[in-house]
């Protein structure tokens, strides 16, 4: 992309530009790619009022139709644009194009049309009988409406998975909707707004997009008192926050944070496969993924052989230029990212992990090899703390009951997954680990269909799904007199 991007805000249906701008780069060199608006406090209230008045005085919470019709134009405008989201994405997200076709954007639009046919299926009402009750007949039946105004928080890493993974279930439940980008990676979020204020019948107010390098306008959506539910994804210690910002009207939280999954590669399974996928997992988006598996569990026999292995599978993951079809990894989001990851990694070294491979920056760009380290401490900061880079802690253990510890001694519990020879084993392993998620020997479980979430302080709730879309409804319950006579 040659020229600079420059987007406008989506607010009560109108595509405003703001007072100031801040910069986007491209992470794959550390050129500006463009301009964002900046939004301010009073664009954020502005955002939430519209969302308030569109909930409040239209019809938009209960025309199941109207809402289903703007769920498939949005679905077509996604995919009549797919191109050139998929340039941005690679550009600003610094995603390499084959990870495009996945998570990072072919699959989010597939979001939109797994809620379109939930919502044109689902049964907002669920009779539960009647009940004979102080010498009357009472009829009982619930119904589940749309829990209001939605403020909806994004991570830089899956910009437009994220986006669509919150915005399509709320807009079925009938919720309206204030997004708000990622610093990092605003141009590619605030292109969602343009399509929706072009390209579709969604009345103003109901879907408003906000970029902002600012913290009060998180601060506005998080504690106005016109905001029914907070749903964010990111870091933990954010999450706490947005816990407690909210505490006070009492909000609905909604929150996939952090994590620090295990693999556990048990003595009977296929090593050389099993090291294979956990380095190329780890090299998933730079390692930029929540869900990752981060940590390598390995026999404390087998532990320097499976370390040569996996040290020769991530010598086979290209690195390089996002826009190139055969790159497997691209850069991290920003120099400071870099700075993190790369601080992480000498002070595990200097706690006595040994650094097997990677550990370096690579310019132009914000690229650092992979990496990874071995003998690490269960209980050292490289092991418990998340990393949000391409390094994987390798960590040896003596038993199956040890290996179930290691994997279960963390604050996090999001993701894991086995490795072994024996399915049945695999899982009834498995079934001990507290996670949210879980793959058996290379299993996918990632899919519109399957509800994402962790235990502990991996978050609350559950994204994607059919739990999905019911985080956004509230169930009312009814109850009324059977009159004598009348037939159930």
């Amino acid at each position: 992309m040659s020229s600079l991007v420059v987007k406008s805000q989506l607010i009560d249906g109108k595509l405003l530009a703001a007072d100031s701008t801040f910069p986007s780069y491209n992470p794959a060199n550390g050129d500006l790619l463009g301009h964002a608006p900046d939004a301010t406090k009073a664009d954020a209230e502005a955002a939430v009022a519209a969302a308030r008045r569109a909930f409040d005085t239209t019809d938009w919470a209960t025309d199941k139709d109207l809402r289903l019709r703007c769920l498939r134009q949005l679905h077509q405008a996604l995919d009549d644009h797919r191109e050139e989201l998929r340039e941005l994405t690679i550009a600003e997200v610094g995603a390499p194009r084959q990870l495009t076709h996945g998570p990072q954007l072919d699959d989010p639009i597939g979001l939109v049309t797994y809620y379109a046919d939930l919502l044109e299926n689902y049964e907002f009402t669920e009779d539960l009988g009647e009940k004979e009750s102080r010498g009357q007949r009472h009829h009982r039946w619930v119904e589940k409406e749309a829990a209001g105004v939605v403020a909806a928080i994004l991570p830089y890493n899956f910009p437009n998975q994220l986006a669509l993974a919150k915005l399509a279930p709320a807009l079925a439940a009938g919720c309206t909707v204030v997004l708000k980008g990622a610093p990092q990676t605003p141009l590619t979020t605030l292109a969602l707004g343009e399509l929706i204020a072009e390209h579709t019948d969604i009345p103003p107010g109901v879907v408003n997009i906000l970029s902002s390098s600012r913290a009060e306008t998180g601060e506005v959506l998080t504690t106005h008192p016109d905001v029914d539910l907070v749903t964010f994804t990111g870091a933990t210690t954010t999450g706490r926050a947005i816990m407690a910002a909210a505490a006070d009207t009492v909000k609905r939280v909604f929150l996939e944070l952090g994590g620090k999954s295990a693999m556990i590669v048990l003595e009977d399974a296929d090593h050389a496969k099993a090291a294979m996928f956990a380095a190329f997992t780890i090299c998933s988006h730079s390692g930029q993924g929540c869900a990752l598996t981060s940590r390598l569990l390995v026999p404390r026999a087998d532990h320097d052989r499976i370390v040569q292995l996996v040290a020769a599978g991530m010598e086979r993951v290209r690195v390089g230029n996002p826009q190139a079809p055969e790159t497997a990894m691209g850069p991290l989001i920003s120099e400071q990212q870099r700075d993190k990851v790369d601080a992480m990694v000498r002070r595990a070294v200097e706690g006595g992990a040994t650094l097997v491979r990677g550990g370096k920056r690579v310019d132009p760009g914000w690229f650092y090899e992979p990496t990874l380290l071995a003998g690490v401490d269960p209980d050292s900061e490289i092991a418990q703390e998340e990393v949000f880079g391409p390094v994987l802690a390798v960590i040896p253990y003596d038993d199956e009951d040890d290996a179930v510890r290691i994997a279960n001694h963390s604050k996090y519990g999001l993701s894991g997954a086995v490795h072994s020879a024996d399915d049945e084993r695999a899982i009834r392993l498995a079934r001990r680990i507290r996670t949210g998620t879980f793959s058996i020997n290379g299993g996918n479980y990632f899919s519109a269909d399957v509800p994402f979430g962790g235990y502990k302080q991996s978050g609350i709730g559950r994204e994607s799904g059919r739990a999905g879309f019911e985080e956004f409804l509230e169930e009312k319950a009814f109850g009324r007199v059977v009159p004598p006579g009348e037939v159930a």
